[in-house]
């Protein structure tokens, strides 16, 4: 039984895919924090460079990938589509299970799909320097990687509970020539705010998005870079669904759900935007599911509103799902769903009815991850462990009514270097929030 689908380099996406050219109804534009006013473009330009502006507002369906990105792509895509025969087994269930398996990449995990064109983009600009924010260290990784690749500095202000939680991925920051802040952190107006009031705030996302702002605004030749939630950020990540159409297409077989996690969004529209271009154009009918932490519940239990994307509000007004950015997660082990809002795109999606939303205690997560490792030998990031575990549960389900079932899921991030967050689990430390 053939059980990994592999392309060729020539296989590469040439361009990404942008669903905004496929929405029945348009998007809500971001609002100017101060006015409330729809935001022009060129008001972005404080924080980010033109052109990756133009590919955030952009309708344009496909937007050209440049040629030396496709050529650091090509280090590690495409990336390989398995089938989980072991787990099926060990599940007794007539489900069949692919997974994108993107922690082949060299930082570990899907974002340097986005890290690698946001650096190679900014060069061209003319920026020297870059400033970000990371949960769990995936995208701080990558954007280093990124950066050194394209000689940009990088400066990354770290949650405070990874930083603490997840030492080995600051180091491979560090090996990639990143400086590194735990934050909040004294490096800024804000944190030093923060961290005045209350010296053990274990810093959220929506906290280090505000100090790597300010730290934009503060330094020249600097521009910000995010690693979720944006338009183009979402963009980039497309190159995993396009390949995952053709890699079911070697497969003989049409999937009947498509399963990734959510935290700001990009994973899961990485995996899923191409497959609800196919959905929109009719005669496709998929289960689309994103699933996110039950203790940061964005998509099952937030407002679609307009909200801030920081804490201290000083990003564009975005319409999304939201627990209100002032919303401060418990400290879960999946640092990268530590978000209060969610992709305005996903959100949209989900408001039209394209997708649909679950969510999971991380106990339950651990659980499917430890068995998924089990079986099929591949240790999950505890972030792709959510999309395991909704995996599990529509597998069982499969199994109850007798009925088959292709399920397809991004297995976006290996967890190589959260061993100690399964060494929790494994020894009944880890607890529900």
């Amino acid at each position: 039984m053939q059980t990994r689908f592999d392309l060729t380099q020539k296989d590469i996406p040439k361009n990404w895919y942008n669903l905004l050219a496929d929405f029945p109804e348009p998007l809500p534009p971001p609002l100017h924090p101060g006015t409330k006013e729809p935001m022009p473009p060129e008001a972005l330009e404080a924080i980010f460079p033109r052109n990756l502006i133009e590919q955030e507002t952009s309708t344009e369906r496909w937007i050209e990938i440049p040629e030396p990105v496709r050529e650091v792509y090509a280090l590690w895509r495409p990336t390989p589509l398995l089938r989980a025969v072991r787990l099926e087994k060990a599940l007794q269930t007539p489900a069949h299970i692919y997974y994108k398996y993107e922690g082949a990449s060299p930082a570990g995990s899907h974002k340097v799909n986005t890290s690698v064109p946001q650096a190679y983009f900014n060069r061209l600009a003319g920026t020297r320097r870059l400033a970000t924010e990371t949960g769990a260290g995936q995208w701080g990784a990558s954007l280093a990687m990124a950066c050194k690749l394209f000689g940009l500095e990088c400066n990354v202000y770290m949650v405070k509970v990874s930083y603490d939680h997840k030492p080995y991925r600051r180091m491979l920051m560090h090996v990639w020539g990143a400086t590194v802040h735990a934050s909040p952190s004294n490096q800024t107006e804000y944190g030093r705010k923060l961290l005045a009031e209350d010296p053990h705030c274990p810093g959220s996302l929506g906290i280090a998005i505000s100090e790597a702002i300010e730290d934009t605004t503060r330094n020249p030749n600097t521009k910000y870079s995010l690693g979720s939630v944006l338009n183009h950020v979402c963009l980039h990540q497309t190159v995993i669904g396009q390949e995952s159409i053709r890699q079911m297409e070697l497969a003989g077989e049409e999937p009947d759900s498509i399963i990734g996690c959510c935290g700001g969004g990009s994973n899961f529209a990485g995996l899923a935007f191409p497959f609800m271009q196919r959905k929109l154009a009719g005669g496709k009918n998929y289960r689309i599911v994103g699933v996110e932490p039950s203790a940061c519940p964005t998509l099952t239990k937030g407002e679609l509103r307009y909200d801030f994307g920081d804490t201290a509000e000083t990003t564009p007004l975005l319409k999304m799902f939201t627990l209100g950015h002032e919303f401060m997660p418990p400290s879960i082990h999946s640092g990268g769903l530590r978000y209060h809002g969610m992709s305005p795109m996903v959100s949209h999606a989900l408001k039209l009815g394209l997708m649909e939303a679950e969510a999971y205690q991380q106990t339950k997560v651990f659980e499917a991850a430890t068995l998924f490792a089990q079986n099929e030998g591949v240790v999950p990031a505890p972030e792709s462990a959510h999309a395991i575990a909704a995996v599990i549960a529509e597998a069982v389900r499969a199994r109850e009514s007798g009925q088959k079932r292709v399920i397809l899921f991004n297995l976006s991030g290996h967890g190589l270097l959260d061993l100690s967050a399964y060494e929790a689990y494994l020894h009944g430390k880890l607890q529900d929030v």
